[in-house]
């Protein structure tokens, strides 16, 4: 029994394990262009969005501050950041 159930767990995981060393084919240069153009477009997102965050922080802690001034608190000089830069347009 036991030299059976051996025997059908290592079909079983041959059988499993076949697509797997199988190859893919080689990528067109069609869905080459259009993996780079998702990327492209990808990463000029991910810089707007940095940029836009860097603004909203600017002004979050610029409201912070002013609040604190008008409740008669003691503020802290406020660190020194770079300053926002805007991406390039996407072309």
């Amino acid at each position: 029994m036991n030299v059976s159930l051996l025997a059908t767990a290592l079909l079983g995981a041959a059988l499993a394990a076949g697509p797997a060393w199988a190859k893919l084919p080689a990528l067109s240069d069609e869905s080459k262009a259009l993996a780079a153009a998702a990327a492209a477009k990808s990463a000029q997102a991910a810089k707007v969005s940095a940029y836009e965050l860097c603004q909203v922080q600017d002004r979050v802690a610029a409201r912070y501050l002013a609040s604190a001034k008008a409740a008669g608190k003691t503020v802290p000089a406020p660190v020194e950041t770079p300053p926002c830069v805007a991406p390039a347009a996407a072309s």
